[in-house]
């Protein structure tokens, strides 16, 4: 079943990292990529770790979850916040333009040492 998460631009978005609050960022994209760049603090969650690693990862089920992939036209961020509100997580937000909308702003990014 596919749901409607809310969105959070990226400014709303840049703003919480810059303030430091309380929240997970995750990407769901392949380890390859998310080694290569990713949001500042993102975990790595992929579809297929859901099950098996959500649970350490984000203990709270109440934890404010923001999720992105590469851009709108990618789904594993949907299917990861799918996934994660059937394990009963109440709190998703979706970043649905993702990592490029972040990098062609110029925002910046981390990893890059594979």
């Amino acid at each position: 079943m596919s749901r409607r998460f809310e969105r959070i631009g990226r400014e709303a978005l840049r703003e919480k990292i810059d303030h430091g609050e309380d929240f997970v960022l995750v990407d769901a994209l392949s380890p390859i990529a998310f080694a290569m760049s990713h949001l500042p603090g993102a975990i790595n969650l992929t579809p297929g770790w859901v099950d098996d690693r959500a649970r350490r990862r984000i203990p709270d089920l109440d934890t404010e979850v923001i999720v992105y992939c590469e851009s709108s036209d990618c789904d594993s961020s949907v299917a990861v916040a799918n996934r994660l509100v059937d394990l009963g997580y109440r709190n998703i937000l979706h970043y649905a333009e993702g990592r490029r909308d972040w990098a062609e702003a110029g925002l910046p990014l981390e990893g890059g040492r594979v």
